[in-house]
């Protein structure tokens, strides 16, 4: 394999779609809300992206087959709202620049080529998070921007950058005549981060109109936070152990002298 390829498994005809990008990266935050909007709207692959700029190594699943690290594109017809969505997730980004420029740009020619209009990345923020976690919101498009803010994200800061596949797919689009939109849940992005990506599925069923249930991600979140909690006394109990440590040396010492 030289370039990056999609096969298609069947051939799909969509009603108006808009494309969901989310892929590994920071809180995991993108892979959380594309794998749970996949679940519960019960959406069917439909496409594979094959990439040699994807990690060199192969997945074993329990039965050991192997398989390449792949992209996969996945389709929910909303018969009762305006959209389809196409929604992309995978288990690599590209490992290059040239493979996230090469990527991207197979990933939106596929995506136009199916009729999509508004192509819409998420994914995590790095920052300090204080109560309900904010969606940082930025687009190609002011009218979409608006309606973003509506949804209840906030506007990105000025000179924020948006790396990887999240961020080319925004300023690749524009050059190809498509809007664009990036959400990013603010997570601290040192684990897995169902709370932010809680937050960004609430603006995403706003600004698209689709309705899913979230107690399954609220399931998750209580899940996370005692791993939270677990992670919060292991520490304790180290600094703690340290801390009398120190203390039996220092009176070791004091005796001796």
């Amino acid at each position: 394999m030289k370039k990056t390829i999609i096969i298609e498994k069947e051939k799909v005809e969509l009603k108006n779609p808009v494309l969901v990008e989310g892929l590994p990266g920071l809180g995991t935050v993108g892979k959380i809300v594309t794998e749970y909007l996949i679940k519960e709207t019960k959406a069917e692959r439909f496409a594979e992206l094959y990439s040699p700029h994807f990690s060199y190594y192969v997945l074993v699943d329990r039965r050991g087959n192997v398989r390449l690290l792949r992209n996969e594109f996945y389709l929910w017809r909303n018969t009762s709202g305006e959209n389809d969505l196409v929604i992309l997730t995978g288990d690599s980004q590209a490992q290059t620049i040239e493979g996230q420029y090469e990527v991207a740009d197979s990933i939106l020619e596929f995506a136009k080529a199916k009729g999509v209009r508004l192509v819409v990345t998420v994914g995590g923020y790095r920052d300090k998070v204080e109560g309900e976690p904010k969606v940082i919101a930025a687009s190609t498009s002011p009218e979409v921007l608006r309606k973003a803010i509506e949804a209840g994200a906030v506007n990105s800061p000025d000179g924020s950058p948006v790396v990887g596949t999240a961020g080319l797919l925004l300023g690749l689009a524009r050059l190809k005549g498509m809007d664009a939109l990036c959400l990013l849940g603010e997570t601290l992005g040192y684990m897995p981060d169902p709370k932010a990506a809680k937050s960004v599925l609430k603006v995403l069923m706003k600004l698209l109109n689709f309705t899913i249930d979230l107690t399954g991600i609220e399931e998750e979140i209580s899940r996370s936070e005692e791993t939270i909690e677990r992670i919060r006394e292991m520490e304790l109990q180290k600094r703690l152990t340290l801390q009398k440590k120190r203390e039996l040396e220092k009176e070791r010492i004091s005796y001796i002298g």
